[in-house]
């Protein structure tokens, strides 16, 4: 049953990183993205790395938040 949690894992892992390649949106890359970081906290889990995953898993909306600022438009300048 392990086994099978951990080619899931890779498998979302994998996906994520795939797809985070070949899109172009920025906001549709971030949630690509969480697909990836998914897959790699699930796999921390079972290696036995609960602190990492832990550190992984309040990091991610943390660094959302930053992606988003970044991410929106700006004003224009009319003059």
């Amino acid at each position: 049953m392990t086994e099978l949690f951990i080619i899931l894992a890779a498998l979302l892992a994998l996906i994520g990183g795939i797809a985070t390649l070949l899109v172009k949106n920025p906001f549709d890359k971030l949630i690509t993205l969480g697909i990836l970081v998914s897959g790699a906290v699930i796999l921390m889990i079972l290696r036995g790395y609960l602190d990492v995953a832990i550190v992984v898993s309040l990091m991610m909306p943390i660094g959302t938040i930053f992606i988003l600022l970044l991410c929106r438009k700006k004003p224009e300048v009319t003059q």
